[in-house]
């Protein structure tokens, strides 16, 4: 499955929605996903969405589409 990540670069600052950035996760469920950014990035997640059927489609077509690798 694939998710996209909404999340901030550091933990230190409180969130704010001008500073929140997207990367594109494939993983079996949500928990894993947040796991993986746990292990391997210094960033605050914020949501998590599953992307599936045109939604996904529609992020192929119309976003900077790249999987993050760990």
């Amino acid at each position: 499955m694939i998710f996209k990540v909404y999340y901030q670069e550091t933990k230190e600052r409180n969130p704010k929605r001008e500073q929140t950035h997207s990367v594109y996760v494939e993983a079996t469920d949500e928990v894993t996903v947040r796991e993986l950014m746990r292990e391997h990035t210094p960033y605050n997640v914020e949501y998590v969405q599953l992307l599936e059927g045109s939604h996904l489609d529609y992020e192929k077509e119309h976003a900077d589409f790249k999987l993050m690798e760990f």
